[in-house]
């Protein structure tokens, strides 16, 4: 884990902090503006293009379309992808782990399984989409802690142990899942499995309202665990040595990715490796200073998953995929250069 560790890729100047994030918020207000007027829309037969002037003028069909569906699933995308990529690049610090993700420690699944529930016991029909939130938030934090707890077992737990965990955890609460969804009605079920699949067909400006309030503030007061992550990164005996609070700063940012997590699942289901993907990618252009690489990996995150979902729905005319499905697509690649990529530096290691 020597590549975490901060100072190893250059300074972080002011000069150098603002030009970067500024680039980043660059490409991502481009995205956000011109994605969601991509694409075809079949409507009594007729072909309707958004990439025109009919999307700006009330009253139209296009005007609908674009601000009743596709603003809002652009704005979920937005915050689902920053809230999951911020989240992965503190795990991977924290537990020292470059694998480390919600999707590949089974975090999604455990809030997931937590919002599936939520469904099948009416929580959904009594409290709306506060009380399936509340749901994902605890499964998120439950799993979370698992995986914590099995992290403290030894100073140097091999990245593969922790992955093998994960696994565990997304069989088994996939298992629980389907018992859950087979004790359901139809209407349960069909909403269970909008769930699993992960996407932003059904999401709502109201959903994405009321979930930006916590993902923005837990961004937020990540964005300034940087200098602590650096330390954490290197271990916490390092950490400790240079003045952290090993044990409340531990405590703060695994608060903090359970919340991101939970809030991310509760709008769009379980979306996968965009927490893997965006901080290994930018960790290779900008550095591993974390003070940079958290904010970096928020509006990267952003863009990578408004760019999956704008595949998912342009991909296949008429048919819209799950965006999930589309992360998976290109992250399970990744998951496996990466974890080659530690195998041999392990081995490299054990022959020096």
């Amino acid at each position: 884990m020597t590549g975490f560790v901060a100072g190893t890729a250059g300074r972080l100047t002011p000069r150098r902090f603002v030009a970067a994030l500024a680039t980043c918020l660059a490409v991502t207000a481009v995205i956000a503006g011109f994605a969601p007027l991509l694409g075809t829309v079949v409507d009594r037969g007729w072909h309707l293009d958004l990439l025109g002037p009919r999307a700006f003028t009330p009253g139209t069909i296009e005007h609908q379309i674009l601000w009743a569906a596709r603003i809002p699933r652009m704005l979920a995308s937005l915050e689902v992808g920053a809230a999951l990529a911020a989240a992965g690049c503190a795990l991977q610090a924290l537990l020292r782990n470059p694998l480390a993700e919600p999707f590949t420690l089974g975090i999604s699944s455990g809030a997931s399984l937590a919002a599936v529930l939520a469904i099948r016991l009416g929580v959904e029909a009594s409290f709306g989409m506060t009380g399936v939130g509340g749901a994902s938030l605890v499964g998120a934090a439950a799993t979370l802690l698992a995986v914590w707890q099995l992290a403290r077992i030894g100073k140097h737990l091999p990245p593969a142990t922790l992955v093998l965990a994960g696994v565990m955890t997304s069989m088994f609460c996939a298992s629980a899942s389907v018992l859950i969804q087979y004790t359901s009605d139809l209407a349960e079920l069909t909403h269970m499995m909008q769930w699993m699949l992960g996407g932003m067909e059904s999401v709502r400006l109201a959903t994405v309202t009321a979930a930006a309030i916590p993902i923005g503030a837990a961004l937020v007061v990540l964005s300034g665990y940087g200098r602590e992550l650096n330390a954490l990164a290197a271990g916490p005996e390092v950490a400790a040595s240079l003045g952290v609070a090993v044990s409340r700063t531990q405590t703060a940012i695994f608060a903090l990715s359970s919340l991101l997590v939970g809030a991310a699942i509760a709008v769009a289901g379980p979306i996968g490796f965009i927490g893997l993907i965006v901080p290994h990618g930018l960790r290779a252009v900008l550095g591993p200073d974390h003070r940079l690489l958290v904010p970096a990996s928020m509006f990267g995150g952003a863009t990578l998953l408004a760019l999956c979902d704008t595949l998912a729905r342009t991909a296949l005319p008429l048919h819209h995929l799950p965006t999930g499905a589309v992360t998976a697509v290109l992250g399970v690649p990744c998951f496996i250069a990466i974890l080659v990529s530690q195998k041999r530096r392990a081995r490299l290691w054990s022959h020096a």
